[in-house]
């Protein structure tokens, strides 16, 4: 069983990290048309489509994530959207094709695809996974409420470093030597 915070902090975190996700997709939405298109994994006349499904679907799990009622969907879609984003990136990196933009990042800045982006996307379907299990029966008082609030706070500054952190593999790799 798993304490009532810890699958809270872990479906806001989710609904946060969807959010963002689709907010950087709209905000340069040309830009992800491009890098869908990279992926050469969906015929070209659909990927405007494709594209704005996949922002569709993100906005959808960030508010069922939101929702109560709804969050173990979300959950469910959580962890099937994660796995498929891991899976797309492994079949580039199988086809040799590393130097594509992952679209990570949004149109602030490029990343190139590895494995530990696959890792990644594996770890938080892991964690969806893990906030789908039963949770125990107590009540959430106000000091949960603030230890929530800091947890995903913290979620999202860890995320964005480890985020930085892949980002910058091929360049400390290159200074090492």
């Amino acid at each position: 069983m798993v304490d009532p915070t810890i699958a809270l902090v872990i479906a806001l975190s989710l609904a946060l990290l969807w959010f963002v996700a689709a907010a950087q997709k709209l905000r340069g939405f040309a830009v992800f048309e491009t890098v869908l298109a990279d992926y050469r994994l969906v015929p070209r006349p659909a990927i405007r489509v494709c594209a704005c499904a996949v922002i569709g679907l993100e906005l959808a799990l960030g508010i069922g994530l939101l929702i109560p009622v709804l969050r173990g969907l979300a959950l469910a879609g959580s962890v099937l959207l994660l796995a498929l984003y891991a899976v797309a990136i492994a079949v580039n990196l199988f086809r040799g094709r590393r130097f594509i933009d992952c679209g990570c990042m949004g149109p602030v800045g490029q990343q190139s695809l590895s494995g530990s982006l696959v890792a990644r996307n594996l770890s938080l379907a892991c964690l969806a996974l893990a906030a789908m299990l039963p949770v125990q029966g107590r009540a959430l008082v106000w000091f949960d409420a603030i230890a929530v609030t800091a947890a995903v706070c913290a979620a999202a500054l860890l995320y964005a470093a480890i985020n930085r952190l892949i980002a910058s593999g091929p360049d400390l790799a290159r200074l090492r030597g």
